[in-house]
């Protein structure tokens, strides 16, 4: 059966679906179940229940609606009109700081926050980031709620999660499920170290927050694995609080997200290049290059290294690599292991500040504006595209063959590093499945 990701989409009666399972549990010991248990109990009701942790946070979950120009013939009075909504967290009440995601606030022109009082404001964006699907506004009002950010790292595979949104339609709404897996990635090369929960995440849950069973924020929904239709199959991805709060300070205090580097030019293992490895793993992150006199080259790291963990975790692919690099403040030193030749072995990098070159050029392999190249059997081949940059956004490919910038024919990785390098505007021909495509690079 086809599978498909989807990023949510949604509008705005309060629907907490709650159900514990119970086994083998009797009704005298319900009765003296304490408060402080596994589960909490109301005596009074006679009901196990979350709520009393959980209805602290649910004020502070809005409805963001996007506004921007609108297709089709104009009224006259050219006013931006609702274009995507979706959900948010208020972390901030004192200064009115909503995380939600990017897609549901990307092309619009104005922003509203709609709180479960009622009311509705105006809000700002304060600054957006696509590698990690993150966006931040802000808003001013007064009696705002907030909610409390936890560690993402302290969960557990089997931990109780509750997503809060505006699905389908509905109000405010609350579902309940379990932590279903960490460390989830393969969705593409960007930013993805996520959450994985099999609570029930819809259309319009984008950029709520996704709660531990005391009401806290583990992290935010961001996006549906589906088996088509778009509809909820129990497989829901939030951005981990560990990426978010990194995110949400470098937005709030400089606008962008400024990522380390270590100098290691990477691409993601798979099963075709597992077997030309003679490895019997299809997880991990495959050194293509390194720069020269970067971290990666001090600590010997070589092209057609496997990194298969990074500071203890598991490695899926490339973008695993690059949640953990990017996040860390310069000087942090990263412990990796990798595999060589089938042999195991260790290294320790050093993140470098962020580089203000335009091109980064490898003994083999170029990076420019998000894209990676080398020199393939059939000619310049991008072998990774990372999220959320300007590769990505103008629809560069992995695979693709690249022929010509700006009508210049590029024979080899200098001329290419030559002809992408600087600001302004560039024209790639590109062979893709045998047929031209034309990508503009802004």
């Amino acid at each position: 059966m086809p599978r498909s990701t989807n990023r949510a989409h949604g509008l705005s009666i309060l629907a907490l679906a709650m159900a514990v399972p119970l086994l083998g549990a009797t009704a005298a010991m319900a009765q003296s179940a304490p408060q402080s248990g596994p589960i909490p109990y109301d005596a009074r009701r006679g009901v196990f229940t979350f709520a009393e942790g959980l209805e602290q946070a649910l004020p502070a979950v809005v409805q963001v609606t996007t506004l921007g120009q609108s297709e089709g013939p104009s009224s006259g009075e050219n006013e931006p009109r609702p274009i995507s909504s979706g959900s948010g967290a208020i972390i901030d009440a004192q200064e009115g700081i909503v995380v939600t995601n990017n897609h549901v606030v990307e092309g619009g022109r104005k922003f509203t926050v709609d709180l479960t009082d009622g009311r509705i404001f105006d809000a700002v964006l304060v600054g957006a980031d696509k590698a990690t699907d993150l966006a931040v506004l802000k808003f001013d009002a007064s009696g705002l709620s907030q909610i409390e950010v936890v560690d993402s790292d302290q969960l557990r595979t089997g931990d109780l999660a509750f997503a809060v949104g505006y699905p389908l339609g509905l109000d405010q709404t609350l579902t309940m499920g379990v932590i279903s897996g960490l460390g989830r990635s393969g969705m593409g090369d960007r930013i993805e170290d996520y959450i994985q929960t099999d609570a029930a995440v819809n259309s319009g849950n984008s950029g709520g927050p996704l709660l531990d069973s005391r009401g806290r924020l583990i992290g935010i929904n961001t996006a549906i694995l589906s088996g088509g239709g778009g509809g909820n199959d129990g497989i829901a991805f939030a951005v981990p609080s560990r990426i978010l709060m990194y995110v949400v300070d470098q937005l709030r205090t400089v606008g962008e997200v400024k990522r380390g580097s270590t100098g290691a030019i990477l691409g993601s293992l798979n099963a075709e290049r597992s077997r030309d490895f003679g490895l019997g793993i299809v997880r991990g992150a495959v050194v293509e290059s390194v720069a020269p006199g970067s971290s990666a080259e001090a600590a010997g790291l070589r092209r057609g290294d496997v990194v298969t963990r990074i500071q203890n975790r598991p490695v899926s692919n490339a973008g695993t690599v690059a949640a953990t690099i990017g996040i860390a403040q310069p000087g942090t030193q990263v412990q990796v292991v990798y595999l060589r030749d089938g042999r195991e072995g260790r290294a320790t990098l050093t993140v470098d500040a962020p580089g203000d070159r335009s091109v980064v050029i490898g003994s083999e392999v170029v990076i420019a504006r998000g894209l990676s190249a080398r020199t393939g059997t059939d000619g310049l081949q991008v072998f990774a595209v990372e999220g959320g940059s300007v590769a990505a956004g103008a629809g560069l490919q992995a695979g693709d063959l690249i022929r010509l910038v700006d009508d210049t024919p590029v024979a080899d990785l200098n001329a290419l590093a030559l002809a992408l390098d600087g600001a302004g505007q560039r024209i790639l021909s590109v062979m893709r499945g045998g047929e031209p495509v034309e990508i503009i690079l802004p």
